[in-house]
């Protein structure tokens, strides 16, 4: 899967947790909870649709790699090779 393929994903599954989200808007170096206006159960979502798209265990410890696009991205990334 690549970098793109990926991005596109976590953005369809933000869009998902946060409805009104204009994807053109969305930077990627920027924290989403600050971007997008979600709460701890929001975000808890998105990790738990982050899952179950790509099948891969994202233990709580690591949420913070998860704070931007760009971090989401590198992050799924290097889960998905290992596995």
């Amino acid at each position: 899967m690549t970098g793109d393929e990926i991005r596109g994903k976590v953005v369809e599954i933000l869009g998902q947790v946060v409805p009104e989200l204009e994807p053109g808007e969305l930077r990627a170096d920027a924290a989403l909870r600050d971007q997008l206006d979600i709460d701890s159960m929001d975000f808890l979502n998105f990790a738990i649709g982050l899952h179950k798209a790509f099948g891969v265990e994202i233990p709580e410890a690591d949420y913070r790699q998860l704070a931007t696009l760009d971090g989401c991205v590198a992050y799924l990334a290097a889960r998905i090779k290992a596995a």
